[in-house]
């Protein structure tokens, strides 16, 4: 924990400090001391008596006392060693409090069971290819399982996914005529029921999706163009992905703002049907409120609560975003409209949801997360919520009904997660917190001038 400029901001200004810091076997201790001579010499003395490394020492002047200076030591120890010292420190330092080092880290064991999963956008590469289903092997009850020409198109398909790299440019199709055909039965039939069945995010944005990516009737939208579209947007890019992932891995992928993304097109035989997540789902059903802030906001937060989830609470936020993101409801202006993509990709069902037949239930994660998922017929229940910022201040309640060792912040600019389970890492974001609330402050204090107040 190598500090290249002094870090005593990140101390409690309001105590006297002498704090431990514990990451791994390294520790970071402050103790203040009376400006006299000899008085640091005598202290740093201790820890060479008891053989501990030191790695990085700072210093400055009191902020509270002006006759006493505070010190930073990095050091290489263990909680015995610690405890030690610090007792012989409080002999030779000021009077002041000490938080228990025992209580300012996690014991690394409480992470032994913890899963994998990925902390930095690139190790995506390692579970991206971890189809369940499909890809290019078709069940037998698949529309297209007994037309080679159609599954030798999907494995084309599937090859290009399971070679991508983080970073790579997504491969450009040539879309055959027959997928573009397809695309178009799709494309208008849907379209006729949005202006009266979607919610009015997924109406503002789909038009933006026809003029930044040439999505329309008779063209089937890039893959890299759509994922710089929604970079701008709202900073989600897509990964292509050869069929269905596991949960803990689909979701880790939006922890990430990445929507894994199938790009091949369903069987023509049945243009309004499909098993599985095709392009038409992905492009028509998810894709528009990607390009929603609040909408995406609720979609990595569910992603984020999944990282080193055991498997029962991922199935629990699996479940969640099904009934949300895939088959979610809202009401507005007195009305219910779709906003999940399973809805908003398939004609017969977005009729149902919206029939008046159908049973409808307030959204509750602690509810939701229960429900049986309908995966080749309608479902049996629907869950409705006021709008997305509703749904996502229930969703991180619920997250934080999950039992992790830790918890998790996505870091934009390293595109990387930060794990905050000790001290120093919470201190780190409070800095970030600061900082921020300060830009707000300088905000708000220059238009309360322009406006006089």
């Amino acid at each position: 924990m190598h500090m290249n400029k002094f870090t005593f901001k990140k101390i409690d200004e309001n105590k006297d400090s002498k704090r431990v810091v514990c990451e791994k076997g390294r520790a970071t201790v402050v103790f203040s001391l009376k400006n006299e001579v000899g008085g640091l010499l005598k202290a740093l003395k201790l820890f060479q008596e008891n053989h501990i490394n030191l790695v990085h020492i700072e210093s400055r002047k009191s902020k509270r006392r002006n006759s006493e200076f505070e010190i930073l030591v990095d050091c290489d120890s263990n909680h015995e060693q610690l405890n030690e010292i610090i007792q012989l420190l409080r002999k030779h330092v000021t009077e002041v409090d000490m938080d228990s080092p025992d209580n300012s880290c996690l014991p690394e064991e409480d992470m032994d069971n913890v899963p994998w999963f990925p902390k930095k956008i690139s190790d995506l590469d390692k579970c991206a290819n971890r189809v369940l289903m499909y890809g290019s092997d078709l069940d037998a009850d698949h529309p297209g399982f007994k037309d080679n020409v159609y599954r030798k198109r999907r494995k084309y398909f599937a090859d290009l996914a399971m070679s991508y790299r983080h970073g790579d440019p997504i491969p450009r199709i040539e879309f055959t005529e027959e997928e573009v055909k397809t695309w178009g039965v799709v494309y208008r039939e849907l379209t006729k029921m949005y202006p009266t069945h979607a919610c009015r995010e997924y109406l503002q944005n789909l038009p933006l999706l026809s003029k930044h990516c040439d999505c329309k009737e008779d063209n089937i939208p890039q893959l890299e163009d759509v994922s710089r579209f929604l970079r701008e947007r709202t900073g989600f890019t897509i990964r292509p992905v050869a069929g269905y992932l596991s949960p803990r891995d689909f979701l880790a992928g939006l922890a990430f703002r990445v929507f894994h993304c199938t790009q091949y097109v369903r069987h023509s035989s049945e243009p309004l049907y499909t098993p599985e997540p095709d392009t038409c789902h992905e492009l028509l059903g998810h894709v528009p409120l990607l390009a929603e802030p609040s909408f995406a906001q609720f979609s990595q937060e569910i992603g984020l609560a999944s990282l080193g989830a055991s498997d029962d609470s991922i199935q629990k936020l699996a479940t969640c975003y099904f009934f949300t993101v895939e088959f979610g409801l809202c009401k507005q202006e007195g009305k219910l409209r779709a906003y999940g993509a399973g809805l908003l990709s398939s004609v017969s069902e977005l009729k149902h949801a919206l029939s008046g037949n159908s049973k409808i239930l307030p959204f509750d994660p602690k509810v939701t997360c229960k429900q049986e998922c309908m995966i080749t017929t309608f479902q049996d229940i629907y869950f409705v919520s006021d709008s997305f910022e509703e749904a996502k201040v229930k969703m991180r309640e619920f997250a934080k009904t999950i039992k992790r060792p830790f918890t998790v912040r996505y870091n934009p600019y390293t595109q990387s997660v930060d794990v905050l389970r000790d001290t120093a890492s919470i201190h780190s974001v409070v800095e970030e917190l600061r900082h921020e609330l300060d830009v707000v402050g300088d905000a708000l204090s220059r238009l309360n001038k322009q406006l006089g107040v």
